[in-house]
């Protein structure tokens, strides 16, 4: 499991796209949000294997918000 940081989001909603984009990054295995509206948000990502940090800030981007890997 590896933990990020996100910035933007400030409800459900957007966890819940975060959540979306990220599961379709191949080896994703379940995705997990700390949500803190107005802060810097923690996502914790599980998969098979090592992700491309690429991959990750890809699918944050696609969702409209900014990864920031802690």
């Amino acid at each position: 499991m590896t933990d990020y940081e996100v910035e933007g989001m400030t409800c459900a909603g957007c966890a819940s796209g975060v959540i979306t984009h990220l599961k379709k990054v191949a080896g994703v295995t379940d995705v997990r949000v700390s949500l803190t509206p107005g802060k810097t948000s923690t996502v914790t990502v599980a998969s098979r294997s090592q992700l491309s940090l690429d991959d990750v800030r890809g699918a944050v981007t696609k969702a409209g918000y900014s990864l920031h890997r802690s």
